[in-house]
């Protein structure tokens, strides 16, 4: 099976590339790193994304948007992560798959346009941080219409104008009237990061259920990993390339045997890492029997990877990589904090585990938490494992 992208997605990958190079490369994600009281998007950058379109890649065509699919979103977000891109566009991505999974029609007419257009940015809080993204550990409570409860680590829930929230029942879209924000500390300032207390109505998404709530954090840990396999395979490019000219003992360290040997096994972990990151796109756009399975390897394989390409590019860059003034630790922070987003490592290979297990006893249903899936057609994405 052939997994390469079509024309039409390199050009979308090379359009990225060439915006983010030319307009806003490490000079400009500094800037933002060094300025922590600051929102942590500059308005040219937000505009851009908007123009762009690449904020309503997902949007249906009758809602202003482009209507493709989670494949070419996963090109988009790759060279974000490649470039530590800063910006809400991912939760602002999934608010909009919220509404079009299930918004009613004029929820959908009212938000979506003005997400495509980047006319409104979004925050997402869909599970409590640290535990397993299942339907099962919503962020919130819900009695009557009003939401309660405190949201922790939300992402720029500081300068959003809609909030989508999981509660017990559902996914809500909360307004900024109806919560309390407390801004936190975070190790990765290519990110803000707040504390949100809710203490107001929500209105319902219509047609949520648990199956949606799964779907869309099964989504989330799709765009995230791909996130990841674009900081991974820039931290080894970058390595290798600085390890060719840097020199010691009359060699460039690049010609010594051990780590020639350790960015080779690198290179194909990143490489099985794409892949697999790519097959849970493609996975999750086509409806496959084996959907929720590509997507745990695929967040799962990408965490380690970015996390051991990023320490690498430290560690091979000598001192001057442990500097302040070196780009290494906005990689490695990056890779930090996205390898919790939407389930940790370890949580997506339990449920990896549980997917095979029920597949080879055969109880496919209840076979993923908060719903059912038939696990069938695992070749692929198993052999990304």
């Amino acid at each position: 099976m052939d997994f390469s992208l079509t024309d039409e997605q390199r050009a979308l990958q090379d359009a990225v590339r060439s915006f983010l190079r030319d307009r806003f490369g490490p000079q400009q994600v500094r800037a933002v790193y060094e300025d922590p009281e600051g929102n942590g998007l500059p308005d040219s950058l937000w505009k851009s994304i908007g123009e762009q379109g690449w904020l309503a890649v997902l949007v249906p065509a009758e809602h202003d948007g482009i209507g493709l699919g989670l494949l070419d979103a996963s090109v988009i977000a790759r060279e974000f992560g490649a470039m530590t891109t800063p910006g809400p566009w991912t939760s602002t991505i999934l608010a909009g798959e919220a509404l079009r999974l299930a918004g009613s029609a004029e929820q959908q007419k009212t938000w979506l346009p003005r997400l495509a257009a980047g006319e409104v940015k979004a925050a997402v809080a869909l599970h409590k941080p640290g535990s397993s993204p299942t339907p099962d550990n919503p962020a919130a409570q819900s009695s009557g219409g009003t939401l309660t409860g405190q949201l922790q680590l939300v992402e720029y829930a500081e300068i959003a104008d809609l909030l989508v929230v999981a509660a017990q029942d559902g996914l809500y879209l909360v307004e900024p009237s109806s919560y309390t924000v407390t801004r936190c500390e975070a190790l990765d300032r290519t990110t803000r990061v707040a504390t949100v207390e809710l203490n107001g109505p929500g209105e319902k998404l219509e047609s949520s259920s648990p199956a949606v709530v799964l779907e869309l954090l099964d989504r989330g840990a799709v765009l995230v990993a791909n996130d990841l396999v674009g900081i991974a395979r820039k931290a080894l490019t970058e390595t290798v390339e600085y390890d060719k000219t840097r020199v010691q003992f009359g060699k460039p360290v690049g010609s010594f045997q051990a780590i020639k040997h350790d960015l080779a096994d690198l290179h194909v972990a990143v490489t099985m890492a794409e892949h697999a990151a790519t097959y849970a796109a493609y996975a999750v756009d086509t409806d496959r029997d084996d959907k929720t399975l590509a997507v745990s390897i695929a967040k799962s394989k990408a965490a380690d990877t970015a996390r051991k390409a990023t320490s690498d590019m430290i560690q091979y860059h000598g001192g001057i990589g442990y500097t302040w003034e070196h780009d290494a630790h906005f990689y490695f922070k990056r890779a930090k904090r996205l390898e919790y987003a939407y389930g940790d490592a370890a949580q997506h290979r339990e449920r990896v585990a549980k997917l095979l297990l029920d597949k080879a006893t055969g109880n496919l249903g209840g076979a993923t938490p908060g719903g059912s899936q038939s696990v069938q057609g695992t070749g692929v994405a198993a052999a990304s494992a």
